[in-house]
């Protein structure tokens, strides 16, 4: 087993900006970017708010720059932009490295077959239609993000639903451990498809408002796209290439209640046990909590669940936490990754991030969240957490460096 598991290396892409200052900027301003749908070319513009990436496909190929656009998915690029950033700050070129990729996803290429689906069987099939016939695979985003990027080794592409990008990275974390890579970029990607949309709204959970997590009065999420990965690597790699550890992997887990296809279980069993179980692996009582940045849906069901489920695991003293879904909408398979970026960021800068529109508590568990953000504050111990479909539940500890005061 090899030592700790380093971050050194962070991108992200979601409606707050196109880069991790970006994202950071806006959520120290408490700027929300969930608003009317502008791009998804759906029946549902003005109606269902969402977390857009505010460029259209043709700007977000540019900005993503790959040898050819043929055959790149809105979640494709969306990817690459992020992975850019996360290698870039990192210093690592995967082609010089023992490197595996670990990429997370929901609905993958959907954005681009679902338009063209009824087509693929023409006697001749146009260019349009063609180039996208391979899309559909989850998997080809990963594939097409490796060789553009030039990753030689592991690749591969993990779908947990919502947990799926915090479950790329746990597994990152065991790669490095038992000393199968020497480093591995893990993180996830979904865009905003009418599949998605259609989907959560035909299940009644989407608010028709910008969403309320943890409050009383709650409606149901707002979904969001985005792409977020993450640079991880051991201590002794890290400090033998002179690299900057901006925190460290403490802990992990995941659980799986199967209590129903959607549901999390009304008694929180499945996200109370991820909790636990990723304290544990990291050697801290729940009081070495600084800030918990909860799962916090906005949905009925979530929120009384982990309300419940924290309530269990801190009794009276629940450390500081919010859900940063009021910022960008639920981002699905990027979601985990999307918000371990936010966690660092909490511990680098001292900083407790908002819950916004959060006014009256649940009645399931009388918590309050953090309503506005907190800047100055010591947090040395993140608790993130994401819990899927299918009672699929990972939590991760993320603390800061031995460095960091």
């Amino acid at each position: 087993m090899s030592d700790r598991v380093a971050i050194t290396g962070m991108g992200v892409v979601s409606a707050l900006g196109t880069n991790v200052a970006e994202n950071l900027r806006a959520l120290l301003e408490e700027r929300s970017g969930i608003g009317p749908i502008t791009i998804l070319p759906t029946r549902h513009r003005g109606a269902i708010p969402v977390a857009e990436v505010a460029l259209d496909d043709e700007a977000l190929g540019a900005l993503a720059a790959p040898r050819s656009l043929r055959s790149w998915t809105r979640t494709a690029l969306l990817g690459l932009c992020a992975v850019k950033e996360a290698l870039a700050q990192a210093g690592i070129d995967p082609a010089a490295e023992r490197t595996a990729f670990l990429s997370a996803t929901t609905a993958g290429g959907i954005d681009k077959t679902e338009p063209v689906y009824d087509r693929f069987y023409l006697p001749e099939i146009p260019e349009e239609v063609a180039q996208y016939l391979g899309t559909h695979d989850p998997g080809d985003h990963a594939q097409r993000i490796a060789a553009e990027l030039g990753f030689r080794d592991l690749v591969t592409t993990l779908s947990t639903a919502c947990s799926s990008s915090a479950n790329a990275l746990m597994l990152g974390d065991r790669l490095l451990r038992h000393g199968l890579a020497d480093v591995a970029v893990v993180g996830g990607t979904d865009a905003l498809c009418k599949f998605t949309v259609n989907g959560f709204n035909s299940l009644l959970i989407l608010d028709h408002e910008p969403c309320r997590p943890f409050d009383r009065d709650r409606a149901g999420l707002n979904l969001g796209e985005a792409a977020a990965y993450l640079v991880l690597e051991t201590e002794a790699h890290a400090r033998a290439r002179g690299a900057e550890v901006l925190a460290v992997v403490r802990g992990h887990a995941n659980t799986n209640e199967a209590f129903h296809a959607t549901a999390s279980s009304p008694d929180g069993t499945g996200a109370y046990e991820a909790m636990r179980q990723a304290l544990a692996m990291a050697g801290l009582a729940p009081q070495d909590i600084s800030y918990v940045n909860v799962h916090g849906t906005g949905t009925l069901n979530n929120d009384a669940s982990e309300g419940i489920a924290l309530a269990r695991l801190f009794g009276g003293a629940v450390p500081p936490f919010s859900s940063t879904k009021s910022f960008t909408g639920h981002t699905l398979g990027a979601a985990g990754a999307v918000e371990a970026v936010y966690s660092v960021l909490a511990i680098r800068h001292g900083v407790h991030f908002a819950n916004l529109r959060w006014r009256t508590p649940l009645e399931e568990a009388a918590l309050v969240p953090v309503t506005r953000t907190e800047r100055g504050v010591p947090v040395r111990h993140v608790l993130s957490s994401s819990f899927g479909f299918g009672g699929n539940n990972t939590s991760l500890v993320l603390s800061a460096p031995a460095s960091m005061p």
